[in-house]
């Protein structure tokens, strides 16, 4: 019993911060680029970070604990700001999907790098939680890229085209 549940934390323990990462950066990278574009809304609500527990909505990260499945609090975005209101939209919208498939690229290169290593028995136990938290990195930040695009409300692939 003690073991199914020492696993268990080693499991979470892998896969709980890339996909912290994978959420916070898509977040993130729509504030930022709300922001870049002249929409003050989310700097002012305090979202123009890369802390998680500002974007993380409770009742999503207590359904990702559960059922494997969450989600984070949407960044406010007041189009009005923008000099093209469509076009400013798209590209809040087109950001944080790009983030993720950055962040997916990112770290596949990086497993690919360790791959190349060649790390021996001594060592294969420090870089083992690394090699599995980049293989989550991957999948989810590409699950995070294509579920996003689907172009359903409230989905940022509704307000790209």
């Amino acid at each position: 019993m003690w073991e199914d549940f020492a696993a268990r934390i080693r499991e979470f323990a892998v896969m709980i911060p890339p996909l912290l990462l994978a959420l916070t950066a898509h977040e993130y990278a729509h504030a930022w680029t709300a922001n870049k574009l002249g929409d003050p809304t989310a700097r002012a609500q305090g979202r123009l970070t890369m802390n998680p527990l500002v974007h993380l909505d409770p009742v999503g990260t207590l359904a990702l604990l559960f059922f494997r499945f969450g989600w984070a609090k949407p960044v406010p975005v007041n189009h009005l700001y923008f000099d093209h209101p469509r076009r400013g939209l798209m590209w809040v919208a087109l950001a944080g999907p790009l983030t993720n498939l950055g962040l997916a690229a990112g770290s596949a290169m990086i497993l690919r790098l360790i791959g190349e290593l060649r790390v021996g028995p001594g060592v294969f136990w420090l870089v083992a939680p690394l090699v599995l938290m980049l293989r989550w990195s991957v999948i989810y930040n590409v699950v995070l890229a294509i579920f996003n695009i689907i172009p359903v409300p409230p989905l940022d692939g509704s307000r790209v085209l």
